[in-house]
C-alpha cells in the first residue's frame, strides 16, 4: 500500500454508513416534528446545518464528539429576548419530548445526546439575517452567521480542488479527534477551504501542504504546539521516504498522524 493509498481508503472509511445517515435522517425527522408540535407558531422555523449538511461530519467510530448542529428560530414579534430565554425554552422542549434522554446546557446550545447521536440545539432569531447567541467570553450576546454560506464555501473549494477538500476535510478532523480535540472542527474546515494548494492533485498532495502550511500562533498553548509539530514531522519524514523509494516506511510514518480505524 502507497501513503495515497491509505489515505484515499481512510477517506472514505470516514464517511457515515447508510446505516448511520438513515438514522440520523429519521432522527431529525422526529425532532422537525416535535418541534412544530411543542412551539407552533412560536418558532420561525429550523434546520439543520454544520458539518452534517456540509458532508464532512465524522462518523461516531472515528469522533465519539460527532453531533448534529440543528438551528431554531424563534419568532420575536412579541419582543427580543435574550439567548438564554431562548435556551431555557429549547431545554423545556427537550425534557419533555425527550423524557429519557441526557440533556445538558453546553453554551450556548443545548445538548441532546440519543443513542446513536447528538443533537446540538442552537437558538436563532432572524435580524437582517441569522443570528445565534455568542460564546460566553464575547463582549455581545447575539453574532450573525450564514450557514448557507459556509455550505457554498466548500461545496465551491471541493469542486474547484479535484474532489479532495472534503476528504482532506474528514481526515485532519480525525487527526484532531484523535488528538483530544485541541481545534474547533469549524475553524479546521475554514482553515482548509482558505488555503491556497499549488500543484495539488492527489489526497495525498493536499495532505502534504495542510501540515507544511499550518502553523501556530504565540498564544497558543504549548501542548498544542507540540502535538501539530509532531505531525508536522512526521509528514516531512514521510514524504522525504517517499522521494527516497521508500513507500512502506513513508506509509508507516503517516499512519502515526492518521492511523487506520
Amino acid at each position: 500500500m502507497t501513503v495515497n493509498t491509505h489515505l484515499v481508503d481512510l477517506a472514505s472509511d470516514l464517511v457515515l454508513s447508510y446505516i448511520e445517515k438513515t438514522s440520523i435522517t429519521t432522527s431529525i425527522n422526529t425532532l422537525s416534528l416535535r418541534l412544530d408540535s411543542y412551539f407552533g407558531n412560536g418558532i420561525k422555523g429550523h434546520f439543520q446545518f454544520g458539518s452534517n449538511s456540509r458532508g464532512t461530519i465524522l462518523p461516531r467510530k472515528a469522533d465519539s464528539n460527532s453531533d448534529i448542529d440543528y438551528m431554531v428560530v424563534f419568532d420575536t414579534s412579541d419582543g427580543q429576548k435574550k439567548p438564554q430565554t431562548y435556551l431555557d425554552r429549547l431545554k423545556r422542549f427537550a425534557e419533555k419530548k425527550y423524557s429519557t434522554s441526557e440533556i445538558s446546557q453546553s453554551s450556548p446550545t443545548i445538548v441532546l445526546s440519543l443513542n446513536h447521536i447528538k443533537f446540538e440545539l442552537v437558538p436563532a432569531i432572524n435580524n437582517y439575517g441569522y443570528q445565534i447567541p455568542s460564546p460566553a467570553s464575547s463582549w455581545s450576546e447575539w453574532m450573525s452567521t450564514d450557514p448557507s454560506a459556509a455550505n457554498k464555501a466548500i461545496m465551491d473549494k471541493n469542486a474547484a480542488e479535484n474532489y479532495q477538500i472534503k476528504p482532506l476535510v474528514r481526515l485532519i478532523k480525525y487527526w484532531n479527534a484523535k488528538q483530544g480535540h485541541p481545534f474547533a472542527s469549524f475553524d479546521i474546515e475554514q482553515y482548509i477551504v482558505n488555503k491556497y494548494y499549488w500543484s495539488c492533485v492527489s489526497l495525498k498532495d493536499y495532505f502534504y501542504a495542510f501540515w507544511e502550511g499550518i502553523s501556530c500562533t504565540d498564544d497558543t498553548a504549548q501542548y498544542i504546539k507540540d502535538k501539530v509539530e509532531r505531525a508536522k514531522k512526521y509528514a516531512a519524514t514521510a514524504k522525504q521516504y517517499e522521494a527516497d523509494n521508500m513507500p512502506a516506511s513513508a506509509e508507516l510514518e503517516i499512519k502515526k498522524i492518521v492511523p487506520l480505524l
